[in-house]
């Protein structure tokens, strides 16, 4: 099954040392070890529909490869970024001739599943259901949020936690010493404050604590003492790694704030900045298309109707497009919106109405405007005496009421001059003067 997965002439320190076989995963103590539910499911071929789920460099796709391995069944590999649902179909259509030829099973592993939106995880769904494929979905989000109800309830979720700093600083020595697959060949060594070091700063996240390790390895190469890995090297190599930006740490929210309030005080250049810096560190593109829907209903609002439409086309472009090429709508979008007139008289409308909400608790509704579907409800004077607006000039009616009594004449929604706002606040002004 090695095969399956792309193999390169140079792989990454962290790929090399990827785990083999399920005595070689790291943490997950919860899940394996002997009699423990996952190693022996594995153990005997007979994997279930399952979802792991967990934070980067846990060994989600990991456990997915070893399964992979071990299994007797066709074994199939899509990225939920990369693969839509014409790959889905494909392996669907492989899948069933598996079935019907050889009566042989197959196993759909399916990378970053939350990336999959409702449409691609309904396509999965049936085949899930009368068992042509068992699903393996890995995904860093909640599934409860991310993947159908439908498809969550055929399936086995297990949580896979953050690797502990001593099992991290377990994995850094064994590389330094593995000659096969890791930097054994190079006889490097290593301080202990800096496997310290590398442990705290990788969060739990495995992968990440082996690519700092690797290019600290390759700093202490020209360092002095040469081949020995001290603390200011992996310091240094922490630098160099990434720019600083993590999705549940402080950072994220700045940049998100930037991005949000460049796009606010309409400068599309610092906006499309932000973007690329949110989007290159790997932040969840849709993430940011949500944003931008949010964005162009609070702060562009009815100054330019057409923003949250193209911010909406620009979300589901993404979902239909995806990676690599998903930033060219998110660009596009965040220059329109930053260059967009700018209101937020909407939104403070709503807060203004909910204000009173809070204060008046539900106030009766007027009888002319009550619903009156029944005999009783007639006779207790619903409806009665309501205008219909299409019956009067200019399609309103002068004299008629809406709100409650006790808040009658009150105003919430107070239009700008920027924009088509502009043009609605000229038609309110002159309805409202005839009232």
């Amino acid at each position: 099954m090695d095969g399956l997965f792309k193999k390169s002439k140079k792989k990454p320190l962290a790929e090399r040392m990827r785990p083999r076989s399920i005595d070689e995963v790291v943490g997950q103590k919860h899940l394996i070890g002997k009699g423990k539910p996952l190693t022996s499911l594995i153990e005997s071929d007979s994997i279930p529909s399952v979802i792991f789920w967990g934070p980067p460099g846990t060994g989600k796709t990991t456990l997915a490869r070893i399964i992979a391995r071990k299994t007797k069944a066709k074994f199939f590999h899509l990225s939920a970024v990369l693969s839509g649902v014409g790959e889905l179909r494909e392996v669907i259509r492989e899948a069933q001739s598996a079935r019907s030829l050889q009566g042989e099973s197959s196993i759909l592993f399916v990378d970053e599943i939350h990336r999959w939106n409702k449409a691609q995880q309904d396509a999965l769904l049936p085949h899930v259901e009368d068992g042509t494929i068992t699903l393996i979905g890995s995904t860093t989000e909640n599934p409860s949020f991310e993947v159908i109800a439908p498809l969550l309830s055929r399936t086995k979720v297990y949580v896979l936690e953050k690797i502990s700093n001593e099992e991290i600083e377990s994995l850094i020595r064994l590389t330094i010493s593995d000659v096969e697959r890791g930097l054994g060949e190079e006889k490097l060594s290593i301080d202990d404050d800096a496997i310290s070091f590398v442990a705290a700063g990788a969060d739990g996240d495995a992968r990440r604590a082996l690519n700092t390790l690797e290019i600290s390895s390759d700093l202490a190469r020209t360092a002095r003492p040469r081949r020995k890995i001290t603390l200011k090297i992996v310091e240094d190599a922490v630098q160099k790694k990434s720019l600083l930006y993590d999705k549940k740490g402080e950072e994220h929210y700045n940049v998100i704030s930037a991005f949000i309030k460049s796009m606010r005080g309409s400068d599309p250049d610092a906006a499309v900045y932000y973007l690329a810096r949110m989007l290159d560190a790997g932040e969840d593109p849709l993430f940011v298309a949500r944003r931008m829907v949010i964005f162009a209903s609070e702060d562009v609002s009815n100054a330019d109707p057409h923003a949250v439409q193209i911010a909406i086309s620009c979300m589901q472009s993404y979902s239909f497009v995806g990676m690599p090429e998903g930033w060219i709508p998110l660009a596009q979008c965040a220059t329109y919106l930053a260059s967009a007139p700018k209101s937020n008289a909407s939104y403070i409308s709503y807060k203004r109405a909910l204000a009173d909400v809070h204060e008046c608790g539900a106030l009766p509704t007027p009888k002319h405007l009550r619903n009156a579907p029944t005999k009783l409800m007639k006779e207790l004077g619903y409806g009665d005496n309501y205008k219909y607006a299409h019956d009067y000039e200019g399609n309103f009616v002068q004299d008629e009421t809406y709100l409650p009594e006790k808040i009658s004449g009150k105003r919430y929604y107070e239009p700008t001059l920027n924009g088509y706002e502009k043009v609605i606040s000229e038609r309110l002004k002159a309805w409202r003067k005839s009232k």
